[in-house]
């Protein structure tokens, strides 16, 4: 039944001349040793890489470390940041000598990694961005009032993906979990996130299974509704970053100086969360609604650059999804995974933050012109706060009930229970919780709004 995807494009390398990898840190400036040229390879539009990428460039973090570092060592410092759609070109210009540094997910670190190790330019995973122990950067979404409420209901239909992604791998899981093989009994295409988006509002494909910030931006902009939420699989998903080993070993200081400049980026980011998500919308053009979604205080992505073990572990177990479609061979996940550069970034303080996990997901609420938001203990109150600044509310933000996956309040689904209000990412996590619980009923947003209201 399932038409073959098409493969990624392979990531080969051919003799490249001088003048091409001249601009590189890591091979690049033999001829002249007072300038050094480091390119960083980042993903704007995927913003848990943020920290990594988007806002600190926007900080100057990374220059202004360099600025520092120069002084010590008598080098002038330059920085060329290149800005990619998905990682799969990132690990090609790094193979081929031409980037120092890139961010990218889970699934395609392990490709960076096997890459790497394939043309005898092996690379490291030096540090993480953000991410989720449940898996809920990734979701799968429907057109809004699609018939489509269930995994079930994927059978045979077109599913858009970008294969070797962390979000095609919990297409992946999520299908094998509900009996269905994802190479037999669905129609899985090979598609870029914008392209896959543009084909979901076209109807040529029912479902697109893709990474932070799509799912959320196509909710936000009233283009899709959730049907599978990747919390559900409650394996822990990330994005982090990435160094040839060449440039590590050659210019250690200046991959420390960009690790002291991420950890900047994250402090920045937790202190100052809307102004954070405000830099990466005006830098992208991304709702600052669906940024704060992700990156907020409370978001779904949690932002440390220590690279925490169950992160590694769940990294081994990704190995087996991209070798299933001939994407990876053997991948030494421990030889890859070197944390020297970020502890020595981090200093005394790593083992601290090594051990610490992201905050208990609240609800909260945004008002137009707020440069905070407001947080609130219960869903309900949430609500109730925001009836009462009617035409003030920019986004209001409510937890899964089962996932802790936050969710735009308007978007989510809700369920009755007694005297609770309780909300769901999707139909399918709400009826699993209805059917579980004898007496909860599905209702409506205006009927939440409402009840909440009431309660007051």
């Amino acid at each position: 039944m399932r038409r073959k995807a098409i493969p990624l494009i392979p990531l080969l390398v051919t003799a490249l001349p001088l003048a091409l990898v001249a601009g590189c840190g890591g091979t690049a400036n033999a001829g002249d040793s007072r300038t050094v040229n480091v390119t960083v390879g980042y993903q704007s539009k995927t913003i848990n890489t943020v920290t990594a990428g988007t806002l600190l460039r926007s900080l100057g973090s990374f220059e202004k470390e360099l600025t520092a570092q120069g002084k010590r060592d008598g080098i002038t410092y330059k920085v060329d940041w290149q800005d990619y759609a998905t990682g799969a070109p990132i690990t090609a210009q790094m193979t081929a000598g031409k980037i120092d540094i890139g961010s990218m997910g889970d699934f395609p670190l392990l490709i960076n990694a096997a890459r790497g190790r394939q043309l005898n330019r092996p690379t490291r995973l030096v540090s993480v961005t953000g991410y989720n122990l449940r898996g809920g950067l990734n979701t799968i979404v429907t057109k809004p009032g699609s018939k489509l409420t269930s995994l079930a209901d994927l059978r045979g239909k077109n599913v858009s993906t970008s294969i070797g992604s962390a979000a095609d791998g919990t297409l992946v899981r999520a299908l094998q979990r509900a009996g269905i093989n994802s190479e037999k009994d669905i129609h899985k295409l090979n598609q870029q996130p914008a392209v896959g988006a543009s084909a979901l509002q076209a109807g040529s494909v029912d479902a697109l299974s893709q990474f932070v910030a799509w799912p959320g931006q196509l909710a936000f902009e009233n283009k899709a509704t959730a049907l599978y939420d990747g919390a559900t699989l409650n394996l822990p998903t990330f994005h982090g970053v990435t160094a040839s080993e060449s440039f590590a070993k050659k210019r250690p200081a200046v991959l420390k100086a960009f690790l002291r400049a991420q950890i900047t980026a994250t402090d920045y980011l937790r202190q100052h969360p809307v102004q954070a998500a405000e830099k990466v919308a005006s830098a992208t053009g991304l709702p600052a609604e669906a940024v704060y979604l992700y990156n907020g205080a409370n978001g779904i992505a949690t932002f440390d650059p220590t690279i925490k073990p169950q992160l590694v572990a769940a990294l081994k177990k990704d190995v087996s999804i991209l070798e299933a479609e001939d994407l990876v061979g053997d991948v030494d996940v421990d030889g890859f995974v070197d944390d020297r550069y970020v502890k020595a970034a981090y200093g005394a303080g790593y083992a601290k933050q090594l051990a610490a996990t992201g905050p208990t997901p609240h609800s909260e609420v945004w008002l137009k012109g707020a440069t905070r938001t407001e947080r609130f203990d219960s869903p309900a109150l949430a609500l109730r706060y925001a009836a009462q600044h009617p035409g003030r509310v920019r986004a209001t933000y409510v937890p899964d009930a089962t996932t802790g996956t936050l969710w735009f309040a308007d978007h989510a689904v809700w369920v009755r229970d007694g005297a609770q209000l309780k909300p769901f990412v999707t139909a399918a996590t709400a009826h699993s919780y209805t059917a579980a619980h004898p007496g909860a009923q599905q209702v409506s947003y205006a009927a939440a709004r409402a009840q909440a209201g009431r309660a007051s």
